[in-house]
């Protein structure tokens, strides 16, 4: 199942990094946030990713540079997992809804996909998700959080 990440906004309410690198790229220990999200996923078997970059998408492509190249995709093994990543370039000013159109055509018809943001690190048990969704049987399963502060 693919994985679409968007990684494309400005990240302004971080701006002491973000004037230099996307919000996804700010290390947390030894990695972006973007690769811990990623080996959460990862964790639960989804190893097909699609980032929907926008703002200094050359920092993506730099940093996933030695991965293999092949076509607009990237194979590499991120902390002994192999994956495959595609960095598509959805426009600096473009917003979600925009962002996902514009990777529409990467995941076929009717495919299951999940989603999250470039900062949407979580605890969330991912198959346990996907069964809910399916079982439901709904077009979309939305996970969220009630935080304490409003940037929570």
């Amino acid at each position: 199942m693919k994985v679409i990440i968007l990684a494309g906004g400005l990240g302004t309410r971080l701006s002491e990094y973000t004037h230099a690198i996307p919000k996804p790229m700010v290390r947390i220990g030894k990695f972006p946030i973007i690769v811990h999200i990623m080996n959460h996923y990862l964790s639960y078997g989804f190893n097909e990713f699609i980032l929907a970059t926008g703002y200094k998408n050359d920092i993506f492509k730099r940093y996933f540079k030695n991965f293999k190249r092949n076509r607009q995709s990237f194979s590499h093994n991120i902390l002994r997992r192999n994956c495959s990543i595609t960095i598509v370039d959805t426009g600096k000013k473009t917003m979600t809804g925009g962002r996902l159109k514009r990777v529409k055509d990467l995941i076929p018809k009717n495919e299951t996909f999940m989603f999250t943001y470039g900062d949407g690190i979580s605890n969330v048990n991912l198959k346990s998700l996907e069964h809910f969704h399916k079982k439901n049987n709904k077009i979309i399963t939305v996970t969220a959080v009630r935080p304490p502060a409003r940037f929570g």
